[in-house]
């Protein structure tokens, strides 16, 4: 192995030609994208140099600034939810189930395999108000509550998005937080233990701390996802109602293709890009800090 990784040649081979798909579904499309940042026009009416006016547009654009913050609030509600309900299923499955949460792995995982234009139009079926209240609805009148038309205000269709995605995603990042729980040694739990650590004494101290690189890395998957998020938004509000539930992914959609301002929309996209790299790399600092102290 020692005298394969130390020939330039077959290292050349071996990391070639993944090193070249890469460049060209990746890297080429990049900075494609960054030079139409710099122009104005569309594929039509052809290109045209424009300097920094796209950049300065997104300082003066409210719909930027509207979609900016939903994107922010989004992904922060969501991360936090995902992450949270993994962890918690997580420790379910290793500290309660045991041996007995193949099953319970399964059933919560399987919403992660469902198309997601499947999951939007089941969400809508449920919490619909015309032309027949949804299951929601029916509850809530059952209870003695009004029915409540959950679309037409973007404040309630924010915490349906939420409540979605959250429920799509959280199988995932329990199988992903389970695989890090389970490696960590039974001996210095069973030793944490006998010194007298159980319950959340356990888990803050011992369980939080050793478990943390699977966490933090559950964590930039996450927000870089949250970040990104369009498909969600499409299936279930296509961003109403208004613009109250448009990303920046969104709005870059229907800036470049709805519009055909590519320029502008690269633009937004290298927004969007920057603003991934700033968080992960806030994450990754945060990470440094050593939880077993305090």
């Amino acid at each position: 192995m020692h005298r394969v990784l130390g020939d330039r040649k077959a290292i050349l081979i071996l990391v070639g030609p993944a090193l070249l798909v890469y460049t060209l579904i990746m890297l080429v499309p990049m900075l494609w994208s960054l030079g139409y940042a710099f122009t104005k026009g569309n594929a039509i009416n052809g290109f045209t140099g424009n300097g920094l006016a796209n950049f300065e547009r997104l300082f003066t654009d409210d719909a930027v600034h509207e979609a900016l913050w939903f994107t922010l609030k989004y992904a922060a509600v969501v991360t936090a939810g995902q992450v949270v309900a993994g962890y918690l299923l997580a420790l379910l499955y290793v500290f309660f189930l045991k041996k007995a949460s193949a099953l319970v792995r399964t059933l919560v995982f399987f919403p992660v395999i469902l198309p997601t234009v499947a999951v939007g139009l089941l969400f809508k079926q449920m919490f619909q108000v015309a032309p027949q209240n949804g299951p929601v609805n029916a509850l809530l009148e059952a209870v003695g509550l009004g029915s409540v038309d959950w679309f037409s205000d973007g404040g309630n269709a924010f915490w349906v998005l939420i409540l979605m995605d959250v429920w799509r995603s959280m199988g995932f990042y329990a199988v992903l937080l389970f695989a890090g729980l389970v490696d960590i040694p039974d001996e210095v739990l069973e030793s944490a233990r006998l010194d007298g650590a159980s319950g959340l004494r356990l888990i803050r101290h011992i369980v939080l701390p050793l478990s943390l690189p699977v966490l933090m890395s559950s964590l930039i998957f996450s927000i870089n996802g949250t970040l990104k998020v369009f498909d969600s938004v499409v299936a279930l509000t296509n961003g109403g109602p208004g613009n109250d539930t448009t990303p920046l992914t969104l709005y870059m959609f229907q800036t470049s293709f709805t519009y055909s301002d590519y320029g502008y929309g690269s633009a937004i996209a290298l927004l969007l890009t920057v603003l991934s790299l700033v968080v992960s790399l806030v994450v990754f600092r945060v990470s440094r800090r050593d939880l077993t102290k305090g």
